[in-house]
């Protein structure tokens, strides 16, 4: 509870209840206004901090997943505040004008992003050198130009997992390629805007500086935790991978030791058969009457008229030997 007092003493000192005028409001946002002062809509500040939280939770989880969340802020109050937070936990960011296409036609973008990139190793490298001081002069500027628009996700390789928009009135375009993409969408939204739009609503004051800063970093804040803790998981996992690794290595060699004890064994057993086969083969001829031995060392058959069949054997048949 102390926690929420003073989170919801910090959002009472930056002004986030303000909301617009009450000619100027949308219905839908009924359930988040607490009253009506001076022709001024109140925003309940409970409702702020579920909002809050609830979004914080989930970008957490979506940064600690490893995806990327963009920013989106084009407003004049908005565009330093959100830039500096979105660069401190290394998220996109769109803070100067939206492109149509940026999220529906991604891979067009990136073909830009690709020239301002080739651009500026080109200025980097020396190979502008060779070419003429108007041809440099033209280039450079644009490489400017695309690098204004196109800066804050030149490092984004594919489409977000969710969008933190500030005010979704003016932002109408990220909003509605987010939906089409089925992107996850955060917001402030204000007394003037359809909730209802979003995933994620925070009803809170989008047109003051201060709470644009204090919802934005509460924002980073969560964000930063989920990539933390995606750190130390990692930091963990390799920790555990080793061991298995080692535990794993142990186990072979010493399924290698057993298998070569094993045939240790079955060689000195064939050599000590290695004699009674022996025996048997140098053995004589065969006793049963007109038999003949067969070994090699084997005399001669016994059976009147019959022959040994083994190399040294003499056949007894009158007539000669075979």
């Amino acid at each position: 509870m102390e926690e929420n007092k003073s989170l919801h003493q910090q959002l009472l000192e930056a002004g986030v209840h303000f909301g617009h005028l009450k000619k100027k409001w949308n219905s839908k946002m009924l359930p988040y206004i607490f009253a009506e002062k001076n022709g001024i809509h109140i925003i309940d500040l409970n409702k702020t901090i579920d909002g809050l939280q609830e979004s914080a939770a989930a970008l957490k989880a979506i940064a600690k997943s490893g995806k990327k969340i963009m920013f989106v802020a084009t407003k004049k109050q908005a565009k330093e505040i959100v830039a500096e937070a979105a660069a401190s936990v290394n998220m996109p960011f769109v803070t100067e004008r939206w492109l149509g296409g940026m999220l529906t036609n991604f891979q067009t973008i990136r073909k830009s992003v690709k020239k301002m990139q080739s651009i500026q190793k080109m200025l980097e490298d020396g190979t502008m050198d060779s070419v003429t001081k108007k041809e440099r002069l033209t280039l450079t500027r644009s490489k400017d130009k695309m690098e204004k628009v196109l800066g804050g996700i030149a490092q984004m390789g594919r489409v977000p997992a969710a969008l933190f928009i500030v005010d979704i009135s003016h932002e109408h375009i990220a909003l509605a390629e987010a939906k089409r993409l089925g992107i996850a969408t955060f917001a402030m939204v204000d007394t003037n805007s359809d909730p209802s739009k979003v995933d994620f609503a925070v009803p809170s004051n989008d047109d003051a500086t201060k709470s644009i800063a204090i919802i934005t970093n509460y924002m980073t804040a969560a964000i930063m935790e989920g990539l933390q803790e995606r750190t130390q998981a990692k930091e963990n996992g390799e920790e555990e991978t080793d061991m298995e690794e080692t535990r794993s290595r142990g186990l072979e060699m010493n399924e290698e030791d057993d298998q070569k004890e094993r045939r240790g064994g079955a060689g000195r057993g064939r050599q000590g058969t290695g004699g009674a086969a022996g025996a048997r083969q140098g053995s004589g001829g065969g006793s049963r009457p007109g038999g003949a031995g067969r070994g090699p060392g084997s005399g001669g058959g016994n059976r009147p008229g019959g022959a040994g069949r083994g190399p040294g054997g003499g056949g007894t048949r009158p007539g000669g030997s075979r």
